[in-house]
């Protein structure tokens, strides 16, 4: 039977727009939220599954059992395990890892420790190249398989990161999402928050964030502003108060840039590293 009339969008499912689980299968990628929400890890740590026959697993998540109960379902789902790779080494990304290679010894790869692949710029590990991309972590990997990018802590799906004091910190987190940027990509899967679909967009938004902190905290500066909690209401006055702690860790990775170009006047106060 024909039909003049247009389809319903509510009624007719070739209209539907495709969910974020289907939209990312087309890549063969799928998405494992661990119930780990908070300040810091916003709505959870996203672990992600790629491919198959075997698969690999990026950033196992923290070691909580029923993240850890599905995430060995959906891998042998998928034909076992193939290896498993790091974006960063901190805990709610990376405490899984030794439950899994219990079960299943697979190599493991990260930017550092006691790893079976160290992975630097350029890496080929599995189906990932690495691509260096230091600031949240100084071992921090961006990780592309054909036109995804795993992006750890380094590009969120919600919110800003942190930028740990770390020497050259800031300056080499810039140079990251310049490179990121350079590459045709259709999707970023972030640690946390949702997979980002206009990666071009957003990497431009990401490094707009920080040269807009930094036009800020000169214009403090200048004001003679010295003190962390002024330089803080100056430049960070949109964070809440109990994330203030953790934007005194990026400032300092700020004022580190503008030491390191000489542009920062000698008499600020420093917060810790």
């Amino acid at each position: 039977m024909s039909s003049s009339q247009p389809p319903d969008s509510e009624t007719d499912p070739s209209s539907e727009t495709p969910s974020e689980a289907e939209r990312l299968l087309n890549y063969d990628i799928l998405r494992v939220l661990a119930p780990n929400p908070g300040p810091l890890t916003l709505s959870g740590t996203n672990t992600w599954v790629v491919g198959r026959g075997p698969a690999y697993v990026v950033d196992p998540g923290p070691r909580i059992d029923s993240h850890i109960e599905r995430l060995l379902v959906e891998i042998d789902a998928r034909g076992g395990l193939g290896g498993i790779v790091l974006t960063h080494a901190h805990s709610d990304h990376a405490e899984a890892v030794e439950v899994l290679r219990e079960r299943d010894p697979a190599p493991l790869a990260a930017g550092r420790g006691e790893v079976d692949v160290e992975l630097v710029d350029g890496t080929v590990f599995g189906p990932f190249e690495a691509l260096s991309t230091p600031g949240h972590a100084p071992d921090h990997i961006a990780l592309i398989c054909d036109r995804a990018c795993f992006t750890g802590d380094a590009v969120l799906g919600e919110g800003s990161v942190f930028i740990a004091p770390d020497p050259g910190a800031l300056a080499g987190y810039l140079a990251g999402l310049e490179k990121m940027r350079e590459r045709a990509l259709d999707v970023l899967c972030p640690g946390h928050g949702p997979p980002i679909w206009e990666p071009r967009a957003k990497l431009d938004q990401y490094i707009n964030h920080r040269l807009e902190r930094e036009r800020l905290l000169l214009a403090a500066l200048a004001e003679g502003r010295r003190s962390t909690a002024e330089l803080l209401d100056a430049a960070w006055s949109d964070v809440p108060a109990e994330l203030r702690p953790v934007a005194a860790v990026s400032l300092r990775a700020h004022l580190d840039k503008l030491d390191d170009e000489a542009r920062l006047p000698t008499d600020v106060e420093l917060p810790r590293r």
